[in-house]
């Protein structure tokens, strides 16, 4: 079972892991409000299709009253072959890296946490490091340096220590919740004053 976008929001909540300011929006008049003077995503979810970024269903950088209600239009049409869907809204985030942390339940040795060069280079470069959960501080520093992109990943002292951080919450919150299967949170985006998690996939 695939959670809903907000229930996995709450798993990580009682993690302490901060993902991106977001809310299921009826409306472009909806989704308007909720941007107020920022700048917006938009994005169709729906089990349907998962990969979101390649079938069209993510708009991105929307500030304007007409272009929010165009990109919702563009998603409410596309929407209606993927039924049943939502429509979620997100503030924009600007700057940053963007990683993947993820896990799995392999049947042998049980929950692994996963560390990689994140949005559309996952599977571009396949540049990944795997450890069995749970996780120390350490293992997560190897991981980290385990990457070909490390230098990328890690353009500053703080980031290390936020994506150590999140590592080991993330090996925890998986070996804590033996119903959870997968977990894939991509993009994580570590800027130089923080992070958001932007994407959620958890499947029990």
């Amino acid at each position: 079972m695939l959670l809903d976008y907000f229930e996995g929001k709450k798993v990580l909540d009682r993690y302490g892991i901060r993902s991106i300011e977001s809310k299921y929006v009826e409306s472009s008049e909806d989704a308007v409000k909720f941007a107020g003077e920022g700048k917006l995503v938009l994005k169709l979810i729906s089990e349907k299709q998962l990969h979101k970024s390649k079938a069209g269903l993510v708009k991105l950088d929307l500030s304007d009253h007409e272009s929010i209600v165009k990109a919702y239009k563009e998603l409410e049409a596309k929407g209606r072959a993927l039924h049943p869907y939502r429509i979620i809204a997100q503030k924009m985030v600007r700057g940053g890296v963007e990683i993947i942390i993820g896990g799995n339940e392999d049947p042998q040795f049980g929950k692994m946490v996963l560390l990689g060069l994140g949005g559309i280079y996952v599977e571009a470069f396949k540049d990944f490091a795997l450890r069995l959960c749970p996780i120390t501080s350490q293992d997560a520093l190897d991981m980290i340096d385990q990457l070909k992109s490390r230098k990328v990943v890690t353009y500053d002292g703080e980031a290390t220590v936020r994506i150590r951080d999140l590592l080991v919450r993330t090996s925890k919150l998986l070996y804590e919740n033996r119903d959870i299967k997968e977990l894939d949170l991509n993009p994580v985006v570590v800027r130089s004053d923080g992070y958001d998690v932007v994407d959620i996939r958890i499947l029990k």
